[in-house]
């Protein structure tokens, strides 16, 4: 029982500090723009094209797949979509982390033949760059 009475301040003790450390961290500045929320991530996937394929043979393998109406899944948003000349396509997509393998199945089943994958974490580093930039100029 005395130990239960020793361990109740230590406890006690715990949850204030939590609790002010809380609210100091509740005043400081919001992140900046780079940061990710938790409710998703950003995902790049590069689709590099098969160039010992012409580019009808690659369409036809996407239509037998049904690449067009299976990437991305349902509910998927893409943040962004470009070709590159001599790669591919580079798709980036807004991810929920728990949908992560849904999205990895829909390339697996329906791009590959027509496309090697390769898939990158991402995040915006525009504002920081652009932010960093910015200072060198005033340095000079």
């Amino acid at each position: 029982m005395a130990r239960l009475f020793v361990r109740i301040p230590v406890v006690f003790s715990a949850l204030c500090v939590l609790a002010i450390s809380g609210s100091v961290l509740a005043q400081q500045a919001p992140p900046g723009p780079a940061s990710t929320p938790g409710d998703y991530i950003l995902l790049t996937i590069i689709l590099r094209h098969d160039q010992s394929k012409t580019l009808e043979e690659i369409n036809k393998q996407l239509d037998e797949t049904g690449f067009w109406a299976k990437f991305p899944p349902e509910g998927i948003k893409v943040e962004s979509w470009y070709i590159a000349m001599g790669v591919g396509h580079i798709v980036t997509l807004r991810v929920p982390p728990a949908r992560l393998r849904e999205v990895n199945r829909s390339v697996e089943q329906t791009a590959w033949k027509a496309y090697r994958s390769e898939f990158y974490p991402t995040y915006d580093a525009r504002e920081i760059v652009k932010s960093l930039r910015e200072e060198a100029i005033r340095k000079k």
